[in-house]
């Protein structure tokens, strides 16, 4: 996709963190944005911005754990522009804390919002775009689903996001794979970014009542939110850094995305572990100090 201009793109999470970020991005490019939150004062506060710069967008409240609400979304897409040239399934939450000490309702909030959200939005997304194509012989589209180097590594207390963006990971390869099969004019894009300073380590702001925890966080959770909110907090590359690297992969047709290439030295140790069959090495090995910080924290 290398052009932006009078395209239509759609965004889940726009309201704050990437989301945002891409949004402020396809405005300046001339876009007509559909923006999609789950956070309704924070929707309308971006939507209002926008089209007060002169950006052409609509909004609509939109839980993705729901189908019927992302085909609310992509019914609204059609209503309002017509078309869909680039989808960003990026709407994601965090919690962490020893794996088996996780709920059964973080398990459903998590995974509802970082997976189920994102195979909502390809699977109600992708026919859609692949009949504007059909309609269209000049289309160009792209998916960009947002995963995590938490999708490459598996750090303790944080095997719910772990779980969850392994498989973003593993669904966006499939998708380039299928859409590369049928020779579609739709490229598709994993964004895996590190510490970014966005509002994911308060994401639980936005906890679905039905989901809410109904019992005092473990130290091991307690211990996860305190890391999580110090290494997302001090991240050096902005949000706006890596929507601008987004927005380069697409036009490049470019899959992977990072944020921290320097990570990617934890990921080949991994697939060599993987391959040679050695066990799971130590993830803070080059950092104990983070280690034994952890493990004292789990002592309450």
């Amino acid at each position: 996709m290398h052009t932006f201009e009078n395209k239509v793109a759609v965004i889940t999470g726009a309201a704050s963190g990437f989301g945002r970020e891409f949004a402020n991005i396809g405005a300046r490019l001339g876009m007509k944005l559909v923006l999609a939150d789950v956070q309704q004062d924070a929707l309308e506060a971006a939507r209002a911005e926008l089209a007060q710069q002169g950006a052409q967008v609509t909004a609509l409240r939109c839980d993705v754990r729901h189908a019927a609400e992302v085909q609310a979304l992509a019914d609204e897409a059609m209503r309002a522009f017509g078309a869909v040239h680039l989808l960003f399934n990026n709407a994601g939450v965090g919690a962490g804390g020893l794996v088996w000490e996780n709920s059964q309702a973080d398990w459903e909030w998590v995974l509802g919002v970082n997976l189920w959200g994102v195979i909502h939005g390809v699977r109600i997304f992708t026919p859609l775009m692949l009949e504007c194509a059909s309609k269209d012989s000049s289309y160009q589209g792209h998916i960009v689903n947002t995963a995590s180097m938490a999708g490459l590594l598996n750090a303790p207390t944080m095997g719910i996001y772990n779980v969850s963006k392994h498989a973003v990971v593993s669904l966006s390869e499939s998708l380039y794979q299928d859409l590369k099969l049928v020779d579609a004019p739709i490229g598709a894009s994993v964004l895996c970014p590190y510490f970014v300073p966005t509002g994911i380590s308060a994401s639980h702001r936005n906890r679905p009542d039905d989901l809410k925890q109904d019992t005092p966080p473990t130290a091991s959770q307690r211990a996860a939110q305190a890391m999580s909110d110090k290494a997302v907090g001090s991240g050096k590359v902005s949000a706006v850094q890596v929507a601008e690297w987004t927005f380069d992969a697409i036009r490049d047709d470019r899959f992977y995305i990072y944020s921290h290439p320097g990570a990617l030295g934890n990921v080949q140790q991994r697939m060599e572990e993987i391959i040679q069959q050695k066990n799971p090495g130590d993830p803070y090995a080059a950092a104990p100090h983070i280690r034994d910080m952890l493990r004292e924290k789990l002592k309450g």
